[in-house]
């Protein structure tokens, strides 16, 4: 195993920068998680890992050991595949046995290696079949097994999930995180998809535009997203973003849009003041949370009445869209509400809930 460090690392592809000046270090055991819409870079700063692009500019650091020059063979890494790249003609066993060949084992030596993967991926079986006689998911732990049967310094995985159905995505999420655990060997893995970043990740990195954008624990990036693009990525469905205004009222700093005024705790007023300033009218944007957003009593001043535009029934929960003025806000409501599209309806929330970003450059103020 080995700890990774990339140190300014850059990749442009004629005068599109496809990666810029990209900073991380991996801790020996650790898996990081790159996540990020497609054509955020994370796919390019695996490949760079993986040798299979050439940096621009900056180093790749596995171990003690600066790898821009060495080839991927040379690299000790393993690589596993959106599409599983088994080979066909060969059984599991053979699979497996493949990336030992070149490696002076004895045939002993190399069949102890087979079982004791397979018997980590439960995959012991399935070692006579060939790849079309197996489900997804079982290919997909036979790639996992071939790539770890060599044991890797570091084991990149980009998108491995996703040519899987949503219930076996779940099961085979919980298993890559388990074995990754087991092994403890250093991993990267890439995903589009947030669910897989917030649930298997010791750390995320969460990129944009070929930049870094927040790197952090699944708690750090969901409670406290560094930036509206953060804020708008993580979370599912997304948090709601909205323009408000500051106001000063018998002492207290107040943030408010049409019939909604609020008063902010102190510490957040006081964040406020010192980064976008706290002079009547001055704008701010204010980030809530669906599951923020709770159903208010008629008499409750202060709140957002809206209507029902659209009810998503999702079995513990309802997702509502509420047409507040020019805004459509998203609300998690529990699903043993009453609820139909054309309802009025008042929302409220805890003042405490709000992410307060600054407008101009869209960095977390509170």
């Amino acid at each position: 195993m080995a700890k990774v460090r990339l140190n300014q690392l850059t990749k442009r592809f004629g005068s599109v920068t496809a990666v810029n000046n990209v900073n991380l270090e991996l801790a020996d055991g650790e898996l990081l998680v790159l996540v990020g819409p497609s054509g955020c870079g994370k796919t390019t700063v695996l490949r760079m890992l993986a040798g299979l692009e050439a940096p621009t500019e900056g180093e790749i650091w596995i171990g003690d050991r600066m790898v821009n020059d060495l080839d991927p063979a040379s690299r000790n890494i393993a690589m596993v595949f959106q599409n599983f790249a088994l080979y066909p003609h060969m059984t599991v066993r053979e699979n497996l046995i493949f990336p030992l060949e070149e490696r002076n084992m004895t045939k002993q030596q190399i069949e102890e290696q087979v079982q004791k993967t397979a018997r980590i991926l439960q995959i012991e079986p399935l070692l006579e079949r060939k790849p079309r006689e197996m489900s997804g998911g079982q290919q997909q732990r036979v790639a996992v097994g071939r790539a770890i049967i060599r044991n890797p310094s570091v084991l990149l995985m980009d998108e491995p999930l996703s040519n899987l159905d949503a219930k076996l995505r779940v099961g085979m999420r919980t298993e890559l995180k388990r074995l990754q655990s087991e092994l403890g060997v250093t991993t990267v893995y890439v995903t589009h998809d947030q669910t897989e970043a917030l649930t298997m990740g010791d750390r995320i990195v969460i990129m944009g535009d070929g930049e870094i954008k927040q790197l952090g624990t699944a708690d750090e990036v969901y409670q406290y997203p560094a930036n509206m693009f953060v804020a708008g990525l993580i979370g599912s469905p997304p948090m709601n973003i909205l323009p408000l205004r500051v106001r000063r009222e018998n002492g207290q700093t107040q943030v408010t849009a049409h019939e909604f005024a609020i008063s902010l705790p102190e510490a957040k007023a006081e964040a406020l003041r010192k980064v976008v300033g706290g002079d009547d009218g001055t704008e701010v944007m204010a980030g809530i949370r669906p599951e923020d957003l709770f159903i208010a009593p008629d008499n409750r001043s202060g709140v957002m009445e809206g209507t029902i535009e659209l009810v998503e029934p999702l079995g513990s929960d309802k997702y509502l869209s509420v047409r507040w003025h020019e805004h459509v806000l998203m609300v998690r409501a529990s699903s043993k509400g009453s609820f139909t599209e054309q309802d009025q309806i008042k929302l409220s929330l805890d003042p405490s809930d709000l992410h307060l970003f600054d407008p101009a450059t869209e960095e977390r103020v509170a």
